[in-house]
């Protein structure tokens, strides 16, 4: 595989907080993952919907994480934007954003025709009116979308879609086979505290990793009674915060950037750990064995969607190039290049590796049923509970205090 800029799909969630997402209760009409299919009680202004496409307007200006609007500049051999340049008239202007944070604040000074926006961004553009709902009418490719991305609670709100869908993940666990010679199936094998790989267990390195920590007490500790992992009250946010200050003794590193953790399981540092199928993937080019899984308690993962913004000077060229960049083809191509499954359920036609879509499970839709997609916390706890969840300050401020 290509080598790439991953490290901008960790995507650092914000430490401003807006709207967030309510319970985790599944909705057989989309097709979803066991989440709520839409932000609960978020009541977004009222931004009109675009009707028609017309001529581009020449011109496209866009946020992107790294790897979503390749050129040629980096890789001759990898070039979805000049093609889109070519056919639509519509001269694109991509600007990389490094965080969430980053993003919305760029979003937001106007300059900007649409944004790649992960689950910590989304329904902040929602709620603060800086994106306009999506006419997927507009949008033919919009028909072959995986229908668990569809609706969900972070791309759609009041029963409108406010994005296309571009590819998702799920953090999984990888092992080093030589080391831990009974493959896991559990999250215990960072978790527990007497594990025999103390000194060699990565972990994530944002505060977003506390979910992780809530996901293993929601299958191990039901007294908890946790029903999302993203909706802490004080009991369950403190015994997540608790566990991951008892696995800081056994953790020798936390990463956030994809090549650390590469490196670390290639020199043998670590040996089991949270990662992502494209480390996995990269190691096994550079023949490095590792085994990976979805643990049985499911796991955390991310979605990103494109979004036009509420002002858009260039919005056909935006609606032209959601389109373009969830076309069979295309979105084939920027899945392989970046490293996640594609959108499009043709997009596995066109992929270079005939296995690409097996391996990151592209159409295995019980697959990511079990992913527990990245979201924002806030204090309303989408349920009777009422406004006592733990907003994400609280995450950021507890986070230095668990890794010491």
């Amino acid at each position: 595989m290509t080598k790439r800029a991953l490290t901008a799909v960790a995507m650092t969630v914000a430490l401003f907080v807006a709207a967030g997402c309510g319970s985790d209760s599944s909705s057989s009409s989309s097709g979803g993952s066991k989440q709520n299919t839409a932000a609960k009680g978020l009541v977004p202004p009222k931004v009109p919907m675009q009707t028609t496409v017309g001529a581009g307007e020449g011109k496209l200006n866009i946020i992107v994480w790294a790897g979503y609007a390749e050129d040629g500049s980096d890789d001759k051999s990898v070039d979805w934007v000049t093609p889109f340049e070519k056919a639509t008239g519509c001269q694109v202007n991509a600007k990389t954003g490094n965080t969430s944070d980053e993003m919305v604040t760029l979003m937001r000074t106007g300059r900007y025709d649409g944004v790649s926006a992960s689950g910590d961004a989304t329904l902040r553009l929602i709620a603060g009116g800086d994106v306009a709902p999506v006419n997927t009418g507009l949008v033919p490719n919009y028909a072959d979308i995986y229908a668990g991305l569809k609706n969900q609670y972070w791309n759609s709100a009041a029963g409108k879609m406010y994005g296309i869908p571009h590819g998702r993940g799920a953090n999984i666990l990888m092992w080093n086979p030589k080391v831990v010679k009974q493959a896991p199936t559990s999250w215990s094998a960072v978790f527990d505290k007497n594990s025999p790989y103390k000194g060699k267990i990565t972990a994530y390195d944002s505060p977003i990793y506390i979910a992780d920590a809530a996901l293993y007490l929601q299958k191990h500790n039901p007294e908890l009674k946790i029903t999302n992992v993203y909706e802490l009250d004080q009991k369950q946010f403190d015994a997540a915060v608790a566990l991951l200050k008892t696995q800081r003794g056994n953790v020798g590193q936390y990463w956030s950037d994809y090549t650390k953790e590469q490196q670390a399981f290639a020199q043998g540092d670590s040996v089991v750990g949270t990662s992502w199928q494209v480390i996995a993937n990269l190691l096994g080019s550079d023949k490095v064995k590792v085994g990976t899984t979805l643990p049985s308690e499911g796991s955390t993962g991310w979605s990103d969607t494109w979004m036009i913004a509420a002002k858009a000077q260039h919005p056909n060229c935006m609606y032209k190039w959601m389109n373009w960049i969830v076309s069979p083809k295309t979105n084939a191509a920027v899945a392989e290049w970046f490293g996640q499954a594609p959108s499009n359920a043709k997009a596995c036609d066109y992929t270079s590796d005939k296995s690409f879509c097996d391996t990151f499970h592209a159409s295995d839709q019980a697959y990511f049923d079990k992913v527990h997609y990245w979201t924002t916390p806030r204090t309303a706890c989408g349920d009777s509970r009422g406004a006592v969840c733990k907003d994400y300050s609280a995450w950021v401020q507890a986070w230095p205090e668990i890794k010491g």
